[in-house]
């Protein structure tokens, strides 16, 4: 089985003086992140590859994740991430190692969202509408492939387990789409 953590990256500021890349996460942002973090080493969800797109708010977002883990895990830097399409992380998805069971990638909408919507082909009912209704900031889809590579990855092989936002976690009614 591989496991796909799928992180749209934490609430951002709106401007930056150095452009859309370098929007950095505001405070809840950051929080929110630590939460996904938290959540997935109290599931014992640990990646053992992370991916994030090289924009400020994604590498953010990667770093307060992972400072739930106490051991090292292996992370790069993927530049074609940002703003890519969902054709585009299919193929970067369809790349990752085989020695890889659990990968987390972090990323950007619209991309990520639909993405999410392609690969899963089932999973709780109530989880997949949520998701497809709205995959706000910090949203996390968890996603299952009964295959034995990465490679094999195709339209609607996946299982959505199940999709956490920083807004359930925090005891919010609603979560924002930002």
């Amino acid at each position: 089985m591989r496991r796909l953590l799928l992180l749209r990256h934490g609430k951002a500021d709106r401007h930056s003086a150095g452009g859309d890349r370098e929007r950095p996460l505001t405070r809840r942002g950051e929080e929110d992140a630590r939460r996904i973090g938290d959540y997935l080493r109290e599931a014992q969800m640990t990646p053992e590859l992370a991916v994030a797109s090289n924009a400020r708010r994604a590498r953010q977002t990667l770093e307060r994740t992972l400072e739930a883990f106490p051991g090292h895990v292996t992370h790069l830097i993927e530049n074609t991430i940002y703003l890519a399409t969902r054709e585009h992380l299919v193929d970067v998805l369809r790349q990752t190692p085989d020695k890889v069971q659990t990968l987390l990638a972090v990323g950007h909408n619209p991309g990520f969202a639909e993405l999410a919507e392609w690969l899963a082909g089932d999973g709780e009912p109530e989880a997949l509408t949520h998701m497809r209704s709205s995959f706000p900031t910090a949203a996390l889809a968890i996603l299952d492939f009964d295959t034995e590579h990465w490679a094999e990855v195709r339209k609607g092989a996946a299982r959505l387990d199940r999709f956490v936002t920083p807004g359930a976690l925090r005891g919010d009614v609603a979560d924002d789409p930002d």
